[in-house]
Formats: structure tokens, C-alpha cells, sequence
């Protein structure tokens, strides 16, 4: 499948049960990363619109590219009211951006989709001189009983987990992809859920198995089971470690 297509089916779970991105990583990007109130920002892969949101109020103006129509328009309804972002219908390799406009380029959740090489050429003819890209995960933890029959659920149950998920890319990748030193800084993130939310939660993720299969319905039971035995006062802790990789490229 098309990696910009793959969440075309997803996008109202997507919205609704994401995990966004702590105020803690967001100073950060101000502090360290030079953010600020005049900053120019590309959020590639943009998707919903969920980084999007949080930078808009902390930048004269955020620049969301996506690839995804429904992804796209999904955020255009949730940040109608947003005057600072501008939409563009662009891939990461080609954004349709102008050449050295921007002060920073984030990407979270989307990289490891991105053609690499491509990528860092398109950075390097965005940013203006000394600018940086974030690279944004938020990494979901197998710190609690739950988390870890959720994690050994979709490696039983998801077809394609393995290959797809953000946790292949390695230091090399890194190495390769920025110029010089480049930093890793973590962040705590959690988010609480009823039944309706974990389900949701996982409807959300591309690998997750497709409604109506049997490994669907096999997921589907190991979540109300796990949920039952592990539940305090009717919700789950989904808990993560937003990870930033930043540096020059």
C-alpha cells in the first residue's frame, strides 16, 4: 500500500484518539530549537493536524504538508479558525515550499514513511542558514501490565507491525540524516482511556488488524480482556515517551 494512503480509513479514530504532544517538548523546541514568535515552521507529514495545533500559537506561521486528502481536510476542519497555518498538498521529498523560508522543520509520527535522502535534500533547500529539524515520536511504553499484553497483542495479531513501526530506525539512520551532532531529548505523555477509547486507540494505528478479520477479533478480545483485569475506576494509562531527535542537517 502507498504509505500516504495507509490511514485514509483511520482519519476519525486518528483524530479523536492520538496522543498529542507535552508543553514540555514544545518549550523545548522554543529554547533549544529557536521557535520563537517570528519563527517560520514546515510540519511535514502534518496528518491531522495534531503537532500543527500546538505550534500555530507559538510561531508567526506553521506551513502543514500532507499528502493525505482525508488527512488534510480533516485538519482544515479542526483549525478552520487557525489564521497562522497555510495548507499545502505536498509530500516530505517535494513540499512545494519556498527555498530557505524556514527557521524549523518538524515531523512527527511520519519519518520513518519518508524516502530519507529525499527528505534531507528538501530540508536543506527550506531552511534558512543554522536551521534545524525535530524529528517527533511519541513512543508508546510497555511499562504497565496492560501496555505489555497490548504490545504482545499486536505482534501476534498485526500483519505488518514489525515492518512498519518508527522503532526500526536506528542510530545509522540518524547518523545519516543529519549533519554533525545531533541530540535526542525525552519527554513523559500519557493519555487515559475508557474501553471505547482503547479500542479507538487502536483502530487509530495503521498495523493495527482491519475491522472484521479474525486477528481483528482476536485483538479485539485480548484488549476487553486485559482491559477488565487491569482497569482502575474504568480507564487505562496509555503511557509514552515523546522522543525528539534534533540537529542540523
Amino acid at each position: 500500500m502507498d504509505s500516504t494512503q495507509r490511514f485514509s480509513t483511520r482519519v476519525e479514530a486518528y483524530v479523536k484518539y492520538r496522543p498529542g504532544y507535552p508543553a514540555a517538548m514544545l518549550d523545548f523546541l522554543a529554547r533549544e530549537l529557536a521557535m520563537g514568535p517570528e519563527a517560520q515552521v514546515a510540519d511535514i507529514g502534518a496528518g491531522t493536524g495534531i503537532l500543527t495545533s500546538l505550534l500555530a500559537p507559538r510561531v508567526a506561521r506553521v506551513w502543514a504538508v500532507e499528502p493525505n486528502d482525508d488527512m488534510r481536510a480533516a485538519a482544515k476542519r479542526l483549525l478552520a479558525q487557525v489564521g497562522n497555518i497555510g495548507w499545502l498538498h505536498g509530500s516530505a521529498e517535494a513540499t512545494g515550499l519556498p527555498t530557505g523560508a524556514m527557521d524549523l522543520v518538524t515531523v512527527a509520527q511520519a519519518f520513518h514513511w519518508f524516502d530519507r535522502a529525499a527528505f534531507r535534500q528538501e530540508c536543506q533547500r527550506l531552511l534558512k542558514p543554522g536551521g534545524q529539524v525535530a524529528l517527533i515520536w511519541n513512543d508508546r511504553l510497555t511499562n504497565t501490565p496492560f501496555l505489555k499484553a497490548y504490545e504482545e497483542g499486536l505482534h501476534a495479531y498485526s500483519g505488518d507491525y514489525e515492518e512498519v513501526n518508527h522503532r526500526n530506525l536506528g542510530e545509522a539512520d540518524f547518523r545519516a540524516f543529519f549533519t554533525g551532532e545531533y541530540r535526542l531529548d525525552r519527554f513523559e505523555n500519557s493519555q487515559l482511556f475508557d474501553l471505547d477509547g482503547v479500542l479507538g486507540r487502536l483502530n487509530s494505528s495503521s498495523y493495527a488488524p482491519v475491522a472484521g478479520t479474525p486477528a481483528h477479533d482476536q485483538m479485539t478480545a485480548l484488549v476487553r480482556r486485559e482491559f477488565a483485569r487491569h482497569a482502575v475506576d474504568g480507564k487505562i494509562a496509555f503511557n509514552y515517551c515523546t522522543l525528539v531527535y534534533s540537529g542540523r542537517v
